[in-house]
């Protein structure tokens, strides 16, 4: 089974705008991906690194639900060493993708953040994004005890 049919299985849909896998987890799976600037039908894909792993995923997810987009807006904007964190990887995210201009997750906006997804996707790719580190540092665990992503 090749990576992007992996990653079609952690999703359940057909990954836009695939280019490679950028982590995996200890088991070996994808984990988070690399997407292109523009999907196959020429469409902004804002998104360079994205988290696939379902325990991830889900992870990350209930952290949002209890308001840690906010929680961590707002550390960003009160900690110094947070915000300039943040703006050294929106700066480096710009670098990477020209293309499009925009930080991480897209964003346009200084100072506040859109996704920790692709905030947590972007420390695990692109390693020492302190921001990002310490919303990896808020999960439960990282990883699972086990694979979440069977093949068969």
């Amino acid at each position: 089974m090749t990576d992007e049919e992996i990653v079609e299985r952690q999703l359940g849909r057909r990954p836009r705008a695939f280019r490679r896998v950028a982590v995996r987890c200890p088991f070996g799976r994808p984990a988070v991906t690399e997407q292109a600037p523009f999907d196959e039908e020429g469409r902004p894909f804002p998104t360079q690194f994205y988290v696939t792993c379902p325990h991830l995923v889900a992870a990350i997810s209930r952290l949002e639900a209890v308001g840690g987009v906010e929680r961590w807006s707002a550390a960003a904007r009160d900690d110094a060493a947070l915000a300039a964190s943040l703006a050294a990887a929106q700066s480096e995210q710009r670098r990477l993708r020209p293309e499009l201009d925009a930080g991480i997750g897209g964003s346009t906006r200084e100072g506040s953040l859109k996704c920790l997804h692709a905030h947590a996707a972007f420390a695990l790719a692109r390693p020492r994004y302190a921001l990002g580190d310490r919303v990896l540092a808020e999960l439960p665990a990282l990883w699972p005890a086990s694979c979440c992503t069977p093949l068969d």
